[in-house]
């Protein structure tokens, strides 16, 4: 097991790394532990000096700012909860900022919602910029945004934020500290409970082995992180469940901690190829001329100049058809640009693109990451 958790961990080019409330802080007086947050951050910084992105999903926020708020124990009211999360979250994305400057890094907060990562403009948009973050080596530091979120558009927990947020991004690798070491067979308290190292498939068998949350501070038990396990491994994604409560917890991992992984289906390039195929439904046409046509065949990304005609009625982020001439299909993708835009600065270079809309908007109609070629 230990060589897989160092394959999988080690060689990773992209990580997302989520932290419970129950290590960030103390349960009994909510003080920031920063013997621990020091130690973790020491293992972000020494992975990202090898080269690779790590990005953070914390939570602590609600929990820092209900003891400086003076708020008692138990369960809180949803707007409590949102005024702690207001307070909390500054405290948090200091200590954040502190700790990884120490490291010569630059960290990012994100605050997100479920709107966020389902509604396609908006997940296009915050894609862009943890990719632009992550390109600039900065660290994101994400949470939920507990302070507008209700019920209707919350996650209500971390550990399924964290693997949307791997899913979105096109992580390899997503790790859940928490204060249990894994699945295991039954509640861990429990004769004869045994751990699971390693799930290559989320059976309904394996759904049923969830417990409730370990403790007080988790809004999150098991049932969410076998959750955060289906999404995370449909997108390409290994997931691993380890005990963080160690200082330095992801070189424990590394070194051979006991956890328990769960296997990607494909990788994240073929799984996010995959949705944008055939899962998601074109709302409008996008016609290109030859030259087009070939840089799209090479690998490259449609660019407005190659354009002749928008079909259709679609928004930034809806999915457009990209068809030659003839009306063959060439490729399909995430268009940049709604059909209004889309047809301002068809066949113009994208150096136009700001005189021509008011705005600077992306230079390519389509990325060729948000795009997919059609076969024969």
């Amino acid at each position: 097991m230990a060589a897989v958790t160092i394959a999988r961990l080690s060689n990773a080019q992209r990580v997302v790394v989520k932290i419970g409330s129950a290590l960030l802080t103390d349960g009994k007086t909510g003080k920031l532990n920063r013997d621990w947050l020091g130690a973790f951050v020491a293992d972000v910084a020494a992975m990202r000096a090898r080269g690779q992105e790590m990005l953070i999903v914390s939570s602590g926020a609600i929990a820092l700012g209900r003891r400086a708020l003076g708020l008692p124990s138990g369960r809180l009211k949803l707007e409590e909860s949102q005024a702690a999360a207001a307070v909390g979250q500054i405290g948090l994305a200091q200590a954040f900022q502190e700790s990884l400057s120490a490291h010569g890094r630059n960290c990012a907060q994100i605050l997100l919602t479920l709107d966020d990562t389902e509604t396609r403009r908006r997940y296009l948009n915050a894609r862009s910029t943890l990719n632009t973050l992550l390109r600039l080596g900065a660290v994101p530091v994400i949470n939920e945004n507990d302070t507008v979120a209700t019920s209707e558009i919350r996650y209500g927990d971390n550990d399924r934020l964290a693997a949307r947020v791997a899913s979105m991004i096109s992580a390899d690798c997503l790790v859940l500290l928490s204060d249990v070491d894994g699945l295991y067979t039954a509640p861990p308290s429990e004769p004869g409970a045994t751990h699971i190292p390693e799930v290559t498939d989320i059976t309904p068998e394996i759904m049923a082995m969830a417990g409730d949350a370990a403790s007080e501070m988790s809004r999150g038990g098991m049932k969410t992180k076998l959750a955060a396990a289906l999404i995370a491994t449909e997108g390409g994604c290994h997931m691993a469940i380890a005990n963080g409560r160690t200082l330095h917890p992801l070189k424990a991992l590394e070194e051979g901690g006991r956890c328990t992984w769960f296997t990607a289906r494909s990788t994240p390039y073929a799984a996010r190829k995959r949705w944008i195929s055939g899962g998601l439904k074109t709302k409008g046409t996008i016609v290109v001329d030859a030259g087009a046509v070939d840089a799209l065949l090479h690998g490259r990304s449609l660019l407005p100049a190659g354009i002749t005609a928008v079909q259709g009625r679609f928004e930034r982020g809806d999915a457009v058809s990209v068809r030659d001439s003839e009306g063959r299909e060439i490729a399909r993708g995430l268009s940049a640009y709604s059909n209004e835009d889309a047809a301002r600065i068809l066949g113009h270079n994208s150096r136009e693109i700001e005189e021509l809309l008011g705005f600077a908007g992306r230079a390519e109609m389509i990325h060729r990451d948000d795009l997919v070629l059609k076969k024969g």
